[in-house]
């Protein structure tokens, strides 16, 4: 049966999921002009502006400085640096390669849920998931296409990041009842704000933006960047990750919509047909995932 909360927790990480893509097609948008820790950067900035206002508006019953506290906070600096590595990642990985594709491979992230929920979750994994994950992996090397001549290391940084987003959401399990997802949001992001910073102190990649269209971009990146995090935490607390992993592919249809319509992009042979396996893997697991336990 299905747990409480389940039609709530689908209907937000589908919103989740579209506000990703936005941002995503904004991030493409401004690689061509700004480097990667600092796009990262600013979208962790002004991704604090919705999750402060969250922590705000959260009727918690407690005020004043105490309402940001968080016990855990060493595991929302373990999802911080979890997610910076992902997002460093995945926009790279959206300015070298085509939207659609970039943004096909880093739905890896559902098989990687279901694969990180044994050793940190201790849950159970059947014969059946476990062929979800090799299936979806099949997948994943067909678009790959590591012996074609097609192929570029490239590829790779959307895996990567497939990996550090699955382990996001898995450890989010991990908070007791008594942390709240706005509280959660914030310190996660905060913690990202910091490692994104230091990667670009470290690189030296800082180039002043002089355009005001640009700073616009920016903060809306972030603005929907932020909200799309909240959304993700709100839902994977309201259920178990595996539960809503499938639901996490309808970003593929979105991605490939966004990245016909606003950047010319087609790129359906090399998609085909390892998107269909990728996307049949995750089914399959949703499919065990509804199955009565007998």
């Amino acid at each position: 049966m299905r747990d409480a909360g389940f039609s709530r927790a689908v209907v937000i990480i589908l919103i989740a999921i579209l506000l990703f893509d936005i941002q995503g097609a904004i991030i493409k948008f401004l690689g061509d002009r700004y480097g990667i820790p600092q796009i990262a950067t600013f979208r962790n900035i002004f991704g604090l502006l919705p999750a402060l206002l969250l922590v705000y508006l959260a009727r918690t019953g407690v005020r004043g400085p105490a309402r940001f506290r968080l016990r855990q906070w060493p595991l929302a600096v373990l999802r911080g640096a979890s997610i910076a590595c992902a997002q460093y990642c995945l926009y790279l990985s959206l300015t070298l390669m085509e939207f659609a594709t970039a943004s096909t491979l880093a739905f890896a992230g559902p098989l990687f849920i279901t694969a990180l929920s044994v050793p940190i979750l201790r849950h159970h994994v059947g014969a059946v998931r476990w062929l979800a994950v090799i299936v979806g992996f099949v997948g994943i090397v067909l678009v790959m296409r590591p012996r074609g001549d097609i192929f570029q290391w490239v590829s790779l940084l959307p895996i990567c990041a497939a990996f550090g987003y699955g382990l996001s959401s898995v450890l989010v399990r991990l908070f007791d009842d008594a942390s709240t997802t706005a509280v959660i949001n914030f310190h996660t992001t905060l913690s990202a704000l910091v490692f994104t910073f230091l990667l670009m102190l470290a690189t030296d990649s800082y180039i002043t933006v002089s355009s005001v269209e640009d700073w616009m971009w920016m903060l809306l990146m972030g603005l929907v960047g932020g909200m799309a995090v909240f959304s993700l935490i709100a839902a994977y607390r309201l259920t178990l990750p595996s539960n809503l992993s499938p639901f996490e592919y309808f970003g593929i249809p979105f991605s490939f919509v966004i990245g016909w319509v606003v950047f010319g992009e087609a790129p359906f042979e090399r998609l085909i047909p390892g998107v269909f396996l990728i996307v049949g893997g995750g089914l399959l697991i949703f499919w065990r995932e509804r199955r009565p336990v007998k």
